[in-house]
């Protein structure tokens, strides 16, 4: 296929009280045409439990996958190989992640390291919010380096009961990691050493029982972009280099106002130029998007597009800024949208992958 990326899915094959179903086969590889919007399935595997988010190279050869299982103590982190020549995917290993309920990693700029996040439920274990890898020289990865811990509780009683790391964001100049826990209504800030530890080095608040979840950084590395998943809001932040402190510079609703009490954000990209940020709405079912002054950081709604099925969970767009991925959920669907750059507009065009309970979509050239 000419132009193809590659597509990495996710998708739940174990069942969890807290989700509705698990339909999915685990880990699986297509390749994507932007000219055709053809799809292609490469690969697939049912070894990994429950990859409820993963991180892949730029160059699509490496992917590492979160286990997220009820009632595991701690979470697993694996590490697979792709042949894109091939289409063959490999086991290379896995890793105790130090915390239950791994919700999220991101592999470092300079390709040295996986940052992994445990959103963390009960008590017990070892439960660090965030845990650091190295890597061989094949892929594989080293025992846990490092991990940090976050203590604290927010005013929503239900789900603000203790810290609950829900991802961990790398900045654009690097070697600052921001981890967005939605249990304390924090944005902590840790210097990433050469050998792995995490240096604390700024806390900045949230407003009460705004619940962080996802983070997306502007290309001029000054903005941050935090969607809310308890509140459903969208804040924009300045990122202060010299002190890794974070400053609320605007805040928007994510959906109507009717929708507000039935829903929960989840996942939040930016275009590659930086001018349009794009949510996705668990219960509102719709991806909205906003536009970016490109000055002052502020937000301004553009629309609210429906993302094609049930239960958002995971956005990705192609590296081209061309195309946009919705992985809904409970409607065991990726639907495709056609992305205006101009505009920011989506337009469905009616092209899926069916796949059981997708919960994390990511996209290599």
């Amino acid at each position: 296929m000419r132009n193809a990326s590659l597509v990495f899915v996710g998708s739940l094959n174990r069942e969890a009280p807290y989700f509705q179903g698990a339909r999915g086969v685990g880990l699986g590889v297509y390749s994507f045409d932007e000219e055709t919007l053809e799809t292609r399935k490469l690969a697939e595997t049912n070894d990994v439990d429950n990859p409820t988010f993963l991180s892949v190279t730029p160059d699509g050869s490496r992917i590492y996958a979160n286990s997220e299982v009820f009632a595991w103590r701690e979470g697993t982190v694996s590490a697979y190989s792709f042949d894109r020549r091939s289409g063959r995917l490999a086991y290379l290993n896995k890793q105790p992640s130090l915390g239950s309920i791994t919700a999220h990693n991101t592999i470092t700029r300079d390709g040295t390291k996986l940052l992994v996040a445990n959103y963390g439920m009960g008590e017990g274990g070892p439960d660090r919010a965030v845990a650091v890898y190295g890597f061989d020289g094949d892929g594989a990865l080293s025992a846990p380096l490092a991990g940090v811990s976050h203590k604290g509780t927010g005013p929503n009683a239900a789900r603000q009961e203790r810290s609950h790391a829900h991802s961990v964001t790398e900045t654009i100049a690097g070697g600052v990691a921001i981890v967005a826990d939605l249990g304390i209504d924090r944005l902590v800030s840790y210097r990433i050493e050469q050998d792995g530890n995490l240096t604390r080095l700024a806390e900045s608040a949230l407003p009460p029982g705004a619940g962080p979840r996802h983070l997306a950084l502007h290309p001029n590395g000054r903005f941050v972009f935090v969607m809310n998943e308890l509140d459903s809001t969208i804040i924009s932040m300045t990122f202060d280099e010299p002190t890794s402190k974070l400053s609320i510079l605007d805040a928007k609703p994510a959906v109507p106002a009717e929708a507000r009490n039935d829903n929960h954000c989840a996942d939040i990209q930016i275009s590659p130029d930086g001018r349009f940020v794009y949510g996705s709405n668990r219960g509102h079912d719709s991806v909205v998007i906003m536009a970016v002054d490109q000055e002052t950081g502020g937000l301004s709604l553009v629309d609210y597009v429906p993302c094609g099925g049930a239960t958002p969970r995971n956005l990705a767009l192609t590296p081209s800024g061309g195309h946009l991925f919705s992985a809904n959920q409970n409607a065991d669907r990726i639907s495709i949208f056609a992305r205006d750059p101009g505009s920011g507009m989506l337009t469905d065009t009616g092209r899926v992958i069916e796949i059981g309970t997708p919960m994390c979509v990511r996209i290599a050239a």
